[in-house]
């Protein structure tokens, strides 16, 4: 049953062709140009304070590192900022989403990568996650990610 309700494309999908792919190539030209996109395939830009969280060099999408240097700076890569102390700051000029920082997110589908975000919040297909994950002590029934 869990085969039937997973709305993700195979693995052995072929990739985008017409409207798909245009969406797709929109997609990433717009969002690499502006926030240095990483078309992950489930974007939460608005929860971090338009800050692509997948430019961390550790892949980190709930908050920072134990690592990040009394500058801001990032442990891996000393001349960058840490993606989240520009999140923390970025969000703070959010006046719709200024809170959704704070907000857990589910961990990353990585067969999700190289897709439109857009199109899979349309399809619901950003919203799949491990059937282990219960953030905070939730209730299964309300692990779906908020909009």
């Amino acid at each position: 049953m869990a085969r039937t309700l997973d709305r993700r494309p195979p693995p052995t999908a072929p990739p985008p062709r017409g409207f798909r792919r245009a969406i797709v190539l929109v997609e990433r030209a717009t969002k690499e140009a502006v926030w240095d996109c990483r078309m992950c395939g489930q974007c939460i830009l608005h929860s971090t304070g338009l800050v692509c969280p997948m430019r961390c060099p550790k892949n980190l999408r709930n908050g920072p590192c134990g690592g990040t240097l009394q500058d801001g700076h990032c442990e891996v890569v000393p001349e960058m900022k840490c993606v989240w102390v520009s999140a923390w700051e970025g969000s703070r000029t959010l006046p719709l989403w200024r809170d959704h920082i704070e907000h857990v997110e589910p961990p990353v589908d990585w067969r999700l990568q190289e897709t439109s975000s857009w199109e899979n919040l349309l399809t619901r297909r950003d919203q799949h996650v491990p059937a282990a994950w219960n953030p905070a002590g939730r209730h299964p029934a309300s692990t779906k990610r908020e909009r």
